[in-house]
């Protein structure tokens, strides 16, 4: 019989997701409390949001930290990646 270790992230007693490393685990938890931090400094705004899009912002902020880290320095947003060849080639052969 195998064994297998998961580690479950778990906020106020609900069950968000599981992996299968401690570090991916880890880089998640750490996402979420990015996340829960940006949740006050959006809602003392006035910018008049919902509760739901700001809790999609803040989700979208803390995933996406490093880019976002280096726009506030001052840094240039980076490029969208081309989209891949290899999709459009598939749709043809259909």
């Amino acid at each position: 019989m195998a064994v297998i270790t998961k580690f479950v992230v778990v906020r106020e007693g609900v069950e968000k997701m599981t992996f299968t490393s401690k570090k991916e685990a880890d880089a998640y938890d750490k996402m979420l409390d990015i996340a829960d931090n940006l949740l006050p400094f959006f809602e003392s705004s006035n910018l008049g949001l919902d509760e739901a899009t700001t809790e999609k912002m803040c989700f979208y902020m803390a995933e996406n930290k490093d880019q976002l880290m280096s726009l506030l320095k001052g840094g240039a947003a980076a490029k969208p990646l081309p989209a891949k060849k290899t999709a459009k080639k598939a749709e043809a052969k259909e």
